[in-house]
């Protein structure tokens, strides 16, 4: 209960103005930020890919930002992709390095052709890299929309990820209209504040449906991306990958930046794929709240540094 009540108030926390002034004002932030963040800048998140992939793992680039409401911010959104996917080329990173996209980045709420018609440009770059995008899901209410937008590009591209969370009441239906041949799909277990009427708010109740979700998605016939930290998860995935005989090449692990490297190693080492998930950009403060949300323990340290900043 007590680490619920804390997850609900950092989610309620990252809506706040003035919550997010203290934080991104404080001298302890960047420190605390660098840990789940590339960079700032484009620079760094083809430095960090470079890295990652050096040591054998693969990788997700978020160009951070979310709930544009300017058409000109959204065009910028997209042109941001568009300029890192021509990097990776450059730089022999895209067979490795894929792109996740918002659709609210790229102006959801503006009107969802429009968002699609610019998420259309990045795909047209990233199949000019040799490399593929993944839509991320956001809160209830534009999912929906995002698995709409996934389906139209698909026609055109049929690489597009999808994402899905374990959270969501509806998740397990969602997985099995997903699980086609050469459909990659995108389990993780959910980070944003919803109604019980929407979603599972017990962490028991969560877990119990991301592993019918992991069996769903293994026994099907797409590419299952499963997007987890917990170990019985990770154990209980191992278990399918084996029951269901899945080959190497046949699903991947998926982990945050900054979380667990370690285990990442091992997963890389046994064989599997890991694909690290790698934000980026000025706009951290709500991906840095869910975060400290999903880990509790990192909010611990963070206050810690608050209270002893000079």
């Amino acid at each position: 209960m007590l680490r619920s009540g804390l997850r609900a108030a950092l989610l309620h926390a990252s809506r706040r103005g003035s919550v997010r002034y203290a934080v991104e004002h404080a001298p302890v932030s960047r420190g605390v930020v660098k840990r789940f963040v590339a960079g700032d800048v484009v620079g760094d998140a083809v430095r960090v890919s470079s890295e990652l992939v050096a040591s054998g793992l693969a990788v997700s680039l978020d160009h951070l930002g979310e709930d544009t409401t300017e058409p000109e911010h959204a065009e910028a959104a997209a042109a941001a992709y568009v300029t890192l996917l021509g990097l990776l080329k450059e730089a022999g990173l895209s067979t490795r390095v894929e792109v996740s996209v918002k659709l609210s980045a790229v102006g959801l709420a503006l009107d969802r052709s429009l968002a699609t018609d610019l998420v259309r440009r990045i795909c047209v770059a990233a199949a000019d890299a040799a490399t593929t995008v993944t839509l991320d899901m956001e809160d209830h209410t534009t999912t929906d929309a995002t698995l709409e937008a996934v389906r139209e590009l698909r026609t055109d591209f049929p690489w597009v990820g999808a994402v899905v969370q374990a959270y969501l009441r509806r998740t397990e239906a969602d997985c099995r209209d997903l699980v086609v041949a050469g459909s990659r799909v995108r389990l993780c277990k959910g980070a944003y504040d919803e109604p019980d009427s929407v979603a599972f708010t017990r962490s028991n109740d969560v877990d119990d449906s991301y592993k019918r979700c992991i069996a769903v998605l293994m026994a099907g016939e797409g590419y299952p991306m499963i997007a987890t930290h917990d170990p019985a998860m990770i154990k209980e995935a191992e278990r399918l990958i084996a029951e269901c005989k899945r080959t190497p090449d046949s699903y991947e692990f998926q982990m945050l930046y900054g979380v667990r490297p370690e285990e990442q190693l091992r997963l890389s080492n046994q064989g599997s794929t890991v694909r690290v998930y790698v934000p980026y950009g000025s706009d951290w403060y709500g991906y840095l709240m869910r975060r400290l949300a999903e880990r509790p323990a990192n909010m611990r340290f963070f206050l810690r540094s608050l209270a002893t900043r000079k």
